[in-house]
């Protein structure tokens, strides 16, 4: 990322672009459609966004699908956001899982899926340089996340692939609470878990 042309702070850069600046291209990591919802009137207006779906820890096959139809439902108010779903497969996420099953929501497990979700963004991101300028994350929107966390595995994944990441903390400005506003507006699901269900015991295919 070009540190010349703009910041590496979500909120900086839509300062920015609200002085005037030229609008930039985010590829937006998303991990449902509820957390979008807490986050894309915000970014939509100061960016041109495209959404990327990715997250082989949702289990079971049949929740993954429940909450790509549910992040569809929402983009049907938001027509200029794109989507992509890569192809992937739970076991990507059993295999940086293993052996952290039995640990609790907010340990070494969750660190493990925060890097394999936003490396796999940053390798896209990379891969298509041309039509991007930076990534970020839904995952800061939720209170039940540490955004701190989520900014340094972000970094230096972006780091790792040289592409620009945006750090961020979607909680502020209201977002979880746009989030509920918008999921009871427009009748979305709203999950109770975040997605793998270790150790909640949700069932797993």
């Amino acid at each position: 990322m070009d540190e010349r042309r703009f910041g590496c702070d979500i909120d900086r850069e839509i300062a920015r672009h609200e002085s005037g600046g030229e609008k930039l291209r985010l590829l937006l990591h998303v991990c449902c459609g509820p957390c979008a919802a807490g986050v894309l009137p915000r970014v939509a207006p100061h960016f041109d966004v495209t959404l990327f779906f990715y997250d082989p820890n949702i289990l079971p096959k049949t929740e993954f699908i429940r909450r790509l139809d549910t992040l569809k439902q929402l983009l049907m108010h938001f027509p200029d956001v794109g989507l992509i779903v890569p192809e992937q497969s739970a076991d990507e996420f059993f295999a940086v899982a293993r052996g952290m099953e039995a640990l609790p929501e907010g340990g070494e497990r969750c660190s493990a899926c925060f890097a394999l979700r936003l490396k796999r963004t940053a390798e896209f991101l990379s891969e298509h340089s041309g039509e991007y300028d930076a990534f970020a994350t839904t995952l800061t929107v939720s209170p039940r996340k540490n955004a701190a966390l989520i900014n340094t595995v972000g970094a230096k994944v972006a780091e790792e692939c040289g592409v620009g990441y945006l750090t961020s903390d979607f909680k502020k400005h209201d977002g979880w609470l746009t989030s509920v506003r918008l999921c009871r507006e427009l009748g979305l699901y709203r999950q109770h878990y975040c997605g793998c269900g270790f150790p909640d015991g949700i069932p797993h295919e």
